[in-house]
């Protein structure tokens, strides 16, 4: 137990220090740019927006694909859609730094009647992330906002297995005591269902690129590399779970398109 708590701990300081490292060249990266621009004469950005990002999140789920073609399903893709939205205001207290937010989420599945025709199997993955956004306008890009930052926020990715016996009624709609799941993946018992989550802490670097329509629309296309600080999982209620492949748990690499309204001064 004491072994358990100082990597804990240690494991606890390592995130912060990382934490601490990308706000400070952050920052210095916003302070270099702004003296700059005192010196050249850049004009500041100004101007708030908010509209909606679809985007695409390219999660490693070949683990995850193997359990699922073992049960007879058709596979995941390691590319998915997500859908949401965000927005910003450049705080014109630091030259061309805007602070927003920005929240995503999707899902996909894999279903099929397999083993006994009676049985339906089902596999969804779902996925989602967001936060608070920082991001310093690159001054020296005209006509267009050039954006590097990051994403300070949270996420999760879940995992749910049905089996259903159809069709349904009072007396088949509960487990018995001899339908005991020692395996969320185990669908060899009918009318069953798991689920298994991830919850984590994300630092995520950006870099956006705005192109305005006119004064008041601009369509924006970027990425990020979404970092997943947490590979602990829960199943059902809240329950421990062990086992769960690590690649499940790995960073991410994600593509945001979108449209935003508001006012652009670029």
């Amino acid at each position: 137990m004491v072994l358990l708590f100082f990597a804990q701990q240690n494991s606890n300081r390592t995130i912060m220090k990382k934490l601490a490292i990308v706000l400070l060249l952050l920052f210095s990266t916003t302070r270099y740019f702004a003296q700059e621009g005192e010196d050249v004469g850049w004009v500041a950005r100004f101007g708030a927006a908010g509209g909606v990002s679809p985007s695409f999140v390219f999660p490693k789920l070949d683990a995850l694909n193997l359990k699922i073609k073992s049960i007879g399903l058709p596979e995941l893709s390691n590319g998915m859609f997500l859908f949401g939205g965000g927005g910003y205001a450049y705080i014109m207290i630091v030259d061309n730094v805007r602070i927003g937010g920005i929240g995503l989420s999707g899902t996909q599945s894999t279903s099929g009647h397999v083993r006994v025709a009676a049985w339906q199997n089902e596999v969804k993955y779902n996925y989602s992330f967001g936060g608070l956004t920082i991001e310093y306008t690159l001054p020296f890009v005209k006509n267009v906002a050039l954006s590097v930052g990051g994403i300070i926020g949270g996420g999760s990715q879940s995992i749910e297995v049905y089996q259903n016996e159809l069709p349904y009624t009072w007396s088949n709609a509960w487990p018995s005591d001899y339908k005991i799941i020692e395996d969320p993946f185990d669908l060899l018992q009918s009318n069953s269902a798991s689920i298994i989550k991830n919850s984590f802490f994300t630092l995520t670097p950006t870099l956006n690129l705005d192109v305005p329509i006119n004064r008041f629309i601009a369509l924006r296309i970027g990425g990020g590399y979404v970092m997943n600080f947490s590979d602990k999982w829960k199943i059902n209620n809240d329950q421990n779970i062990t086992g769960v492949p690590k690649e499940l748990s790995s960073n991410n690499f994600f593509i945001q398109t979108g449209i935003y309204f508001g006012f652009f001064a670029f």
